[in-house]
C-alpha cells in the first residue's frame, strides 16, 4: 500500500504503536488449521509482528511486503529475538511468491492488509502455492472505540471521515479503506477453489465493554497518550500531515496538529482524555476469513 511505501513514512512507530493481536485470535486461526505446520507466509507483514508470532508454529515462516522500510523494521526485529527458520522479502502479495513452490505452504495470512490487495491477481496465485486442505487467513480491524465514552467515540468519528480538507475523510486511501469498514466483506475466497469458508465479525458497541455484537478479538486497555500514538499511524494522518508540513504535535515541540484538536474536542466533555497516563476499554470492529483449499482428506470424525 502506497502510503506505508513511501519513505517519509515511520516504520518504527507504525510497529510500537499499532494494537498487537491476542493470543484468542491466533488460537481462533490455529484451532481451524489441520494437518502439517512446515511453511506458512504471511502477506503485507508490515514489521513482521504477525510473522514472528507464527513463526514460533511452524517449521518456516516467511514475510512478505512492499515497503522496504517494513521489511527493514520487520529483519531488525527479528534479530532481537531467537527464532526459528524466518525470512523476510520485499514484494507484493500478488506477485512476491513467485519463488514459492506450487502446493507448499500450509498456511496462509494476511492482518491488516488484504483490503490492498489486487482480489483478480491474488486468488490464481493463492490456488497455486497453497497445498490441497492448506488454511487461508486473512483478518483486519476498522476503527476502534471508546467503549466507555460515546461522546469521545463520536468526536474522533466525525474528525476521521468529514471530507474537509482540514479533517481526516479525503486522506484515507481508497477503495481500502472502505473495504476494511465494510468488514472485508468484498473478499470472497471462490468457492471452486476454497472451502470451508467462514466469517467472524464484531461490531463494538459505546454501552461498555464487549457490549457489541459478534465475537470479541480485539480489545485493549490503553492510556490516552498510547490511543494519540496510535492514531498518528493511520494513513490518513500521513496523507493529512503531508498537506499541512507546518503543523507540527504538541509534544513534538509545535503548536498543534490535527489529532491535538480532535483530543481537545474530546476533552471538553470527557474530561479524563486530557490525562495522557489515564486508562481507557478500546475495541475494535474486527473481520475475520478462515479457508480450507479444497482437495483436502476429509475431517476426522
Amino acid at each position: 500500500m502506497a502510503t506505508f511505501a513511501k519513505s517519509a513514512f515511520n516504520t518504527a512507530s507504525y510497529a510500537a504503536f499499532r494494537p498487537v493481536y491476542p493470543e484468542l485470535l491466533y488460537k481462533f486461526v490455529l484451532q481451524y488449521h489441520r494437518g502439517p505446520k512446515r511453511l506458512c507466509v504471511d502477506l503485507g507483514c508490515g514489521p513482521g509482528i504477525v510473522t514472528r508470532k507464527l513463526s514460533k508454529q511452524f517449521d518456516k515462516t516467511i514475510g512478505i511486503d512492499p515497503s522496504g522500510g517494513m521489511i527493514r523494521q520487520a529483519r531488525e526485529g527479528a534479530q532481537q529475538d531467537s527464532f526459528r527458520d524466518i525470512e523476510f522479502w520485499e514484494g507484493s502479495a500478488e506477485t512476491g511468491t513467485v519463488a514459492i513452490d506450487a502446493g507448499s505452504v500450509d498456511l496462509v495470512v494476511a492482518a491488516q492488509a488484504a483490503h490492498w490487495f489486487d482480489q483478480a491477481k491474488l486468488w490464481p496465485e493463492m490456488q497455486r502455492i497453497v497445498r490441497p486442505g492448506g488454511t487461508l487467513a486473512f483478518w483486519g480491524y476498522k476503527d476502534h472505540v471508546f467503549v466507555d465514552y460515546p461522546h469521545a467515540t463520536e468526536v474522533m468519528q466525525r474528525y476521521a471521515y468529514d471530507l474537509h480538507p482540514d479533517k481526516l475523510g479525503s486522506y484515507w486511501p481508497q477503495p481500502g479503506r472502505s473495504i476494511l469498514q465494510d468488514q472485508l466483506r468484498a473478499i470472497k475466497a471462490p468457492e471452486e477453489d476454497w472451502e470451508h469458508i467462514d466469517r467472524e465479525l464484531y461490531e463494538p458497541d459505546t454501552k461498555g465493554p464487549y457490549s457489541g455484537e459478534g465475537k470479541n478479538l480485539m480489545a485493549y486497555e490503553l492510556t490516552v497518550g498510547s490511543c494519540k500514538s496510535y492514531v498518528r499511524t493511520w494513513s490518513s494522518y500521513h496523507g493529512w500531515a503531508e498537506a499541512h508540513p507546518d503543523a507540527v504535535a504538541r509534544d513534538k515541540g509545535g503548536k498543534g496538529d490535527i489529532m491535538d484538536e480532535m483530543f481537545d474536542e474530546i476533552a471538553k466533555k470527557d474530561k479524563i482524555f486530557r490525562d495522557d497516563s489515564f486508562p481507557v476499554n478500546v475495541e475494535w470492529g474486527s473481520a475475520v476469513i478462515r479457508a480450507r483449499k479444497r482437495g483436502g482428506p476429509p475431517p476426522s470424525e
